[in-house]
């Protein structure tokens, strides 16, 4: 259950800019007309957008791209695609049969993580000055979630949901930074749009997902993982579920 990175621009986009931007204006024009995009050109993009060309190339630029080309190229293969659970006549029963799913795959995560490596990382939470929480996607609304729960507890952290702030944030932290990334897939750092340099003051990375990949890019991290059927019924409450339980310890340590 992967995203594609055209979902990942494109609505991390829509949620960080300000409603009306130019930025948010182009697109919200081109996620409502993907079918056409294929025989739009930049000029006429620009005069559909009501804006100039050199807007066009400034927020393929600001969102993370090379330029029109690569929008256009990305634009090919969307990859949109929703999972439904159940196919269950009835209504009732499709909904019975979808929160007994998020039941059981919340007990898997209760069975299968490490209690160990939750205290550790509250641990650590305390211990750090400057503490980020991201997640793209669905677990960008989870790291939002223990943003919020952290702020109850005193402990104020940063987050953002444009995957282009994440990774700015990431390329310019230190070892005095605490980084927790939610990626259910465990493949955060494995898109070649989202491989980082070699960082010489390296900061604490957690990964917090439902599978462990091999990690091919050239920094370090520290693994929090659970047992996990890998589909769209199970995410992002997996996530939010181990999100709870850090804020929740985070409390009782807090109370030592």
């Amino acid at each position: 259950m992967l995203y594609s990175k055209l979902p990942i621009i494109f609505l991390s986009t829509l949620a960080s800019e300000k409603d009306g931007s130019t930025n948010s204006i182009i697109a919200e024009f081109i996620l409502n007309h993907l079918d056409d995009m294929a025989s739009i050109g930049i000029c006429d993009l620009a005069k559909q957008c009501h804006v100039a060309i050199s807007s066009i190339s400034r927020f393929c630029k600001e969102i993370g791209l090379q330029d029109y080309n690569e929008l256009k190229t990305l634009l090919t293969l969307p990859e949109l695609y929703y999972e439904p659970y159940s196919l269950i006549d009835n209504t009732q029963e499709r909904m019975n049969a979808y929160v007994n799913k998020m039941k059981e795959c919340m007990d898997q995560v209760l069975c299968s993580i490490d209690s160990n490596k939750i205290r550790q990382l509250c641990l650590d939470i305390q211990f750090y000055k400057k503490v980020a929480i991201f997640g793209l996607m669905k677990a960008g609304s989870v790291a939002l979630n223990l943003q919020c729960d952290l702020l109850m507890l005193k402990k104020v952290t940063y987050t953002k949901l444009s995957y282009k702030q994440q990774m700015e944030y990431l390329k310019n932290a230190s070892e005095e930074d605490l980084i927790i990334i939610f990626s259910y897939t465990g493949t955060y750092f494995d898109y070649e749009f989202r491989r980082l340099p070699k960082i010489l003051n390296r900061p604490k990375i957690y990964c917090i997902g439902g599978n462990r990949v091999e990690n091919t890019n050239d920094v370090e991290l520290e693994y929090i993982t659970f047992d996990s059927m890998q589909d769209q019924a199970s995410h992002p409450y997996q996530l939010q579920c181990v999100a709870s339980l850090i804020a929740q310890e985070y409390d009782y340590l807090n109370k030592d």
